[in-house]
């Protein structure tokens, strides 16, 4: 059995983007009063009252500096949740956010979009499995469907 290793946003690079984003924005903290924000940090929904922000968030470009290859026409950046000061992250199993259709983008080695999937609510480890099934492509990367946004990278086992 393949196990899918799925990613938040590490603790230090939240911590850069707590301070300044990757579009050099300054962190501007809120208390998310109705909750249900999709948090990249711990990858879970807020809860009424907690402290959050929206930064921008670059992940293809902070893996490929890490990969050393360059992402090209591919970097992006978007807007992510976060918890505004540090928290404990992930707890859960299974996939988060798997309540919704999702997008399931392939990436190679290289950092190019080897292409995507719309996944159905539940069937997140299904396209998981699907992806990893093909030896060129190194990551996935879980996306909303409705605004695009990065939830989480998924890794091979």
């Amino acid at each position: 059995m393949t196990t899918h290793l799925v990613h938040a946003i590490g603790p230090a690079v939240l911590k850069e983007l707590r301070s300044t984003d990757d579009a050099g924005r300054r962190m501007v903290p809120v208390t998310d009063d109705e909750g249900g924000a999709p948090l990249r940090c711990c990858l879970r929904r807020s809860r009424p009252g907690e402290r959050v922000a929206l930064v921008s968030y670059a992940p293809l470009r902070r893996w490929a500096a890490g990969a050393g290859v360059d992402p090209g026409a591919y970097d992006e950046q978007g807007p992510v949740f976060v918890h505004a000061e540090e928290c404990d992250g992930p707890a859960g199993d299974g996939p988060p956010f798997d309540e919704a259709h999702r997008v399931v983008r392939r990436y190679s080695a290289e950092g190019r979009i080897l292409g995507g999937r719309l996944v159905e609510p539940g069937d997140l480890e299904a396209a998981f499995a699907q992806a990893f099934a093909d030896p060129a492509v190194e990551f996935v990367q879980v996306r909303a469907v409705e605004y695009g946004c990065f939830l989480y990278e998924v890794r091979g086992g």
